[in-house]
């Protein structure tokens, strides 16, 4: 991701000399305003191309991707016993975890076992020595009996998917 943020920068500041430069040989050459300003709209535009692009990094997939720094979550716990509760009672716990490695910790997704087990979870990268929550809601309708569940974490770390365990 640094390799493709610092490439997007290089492009941005290539294509703000060339425009620079393109101006000031318009300029002598005495070209019209309308060629300034188509040339600083196509400016805007490459401009907003990159922003675009690291965006979209940010948004991929970092856990399988190579180029991508790993680093490192602690949680306080891995596993939550709700005890014993009643068939369609909602329970939630919040598992806290730190970012222990030296790379900025992303996030890309947390996902249930099933549709009655959903997390909640930052969607900012987390600083190294940060700490971040990752909430766990259980409905019960329709579970009799013992129930275990799993949340499967996908993140930048080592090693990656992380998986948490609640039961009832």
């Amino acid at each position: 991701m640094k390799k493709l943020l610092s490439l997007l920068l290089v492009a941005g500041v290539v294509s703000l000399n060339v425009a620079c430069n393109s101006e000031a040989s318009s300029d002598a050459a005495g070209n019209d305003t309308a060629t300034k300003v188509e040339k600083a709209v196509d400016l805007k535009k490459s401009a907003n191309a990159a922003g675009d692009a690291i965006k979209d990094a940010a948004k991929g997939d970092t856990a399988a991707d190579p180029d991508v720094p790993k680093t490192k979550m602690e949680f306080a716990d891995m596993t939550h016993d709700f005890g014993t509760i009643d068939e369609g009672d909602k329970v939630s716990h919040v598992f806290k975890f730190k970012n222990t490695g030296d790379e900025p910790l992303i996030i890309n997704s947390a996902k249930g076992s099933c549709g009655c087990t959903v997390p909640e979870w930052p969607k900012e990268p987390i600083a190294p020595g940060g700490q971040g929550d990752i909430k766990v809601e259980f409905n019960s309708k329709g579970k009799k009996n013992k129930q275990t569940k799993t949340v499967t974490i996908n993140a930048n770390t080592d090693p990656n998917p992380t998986r948490l365990t609640i039961k009832a």
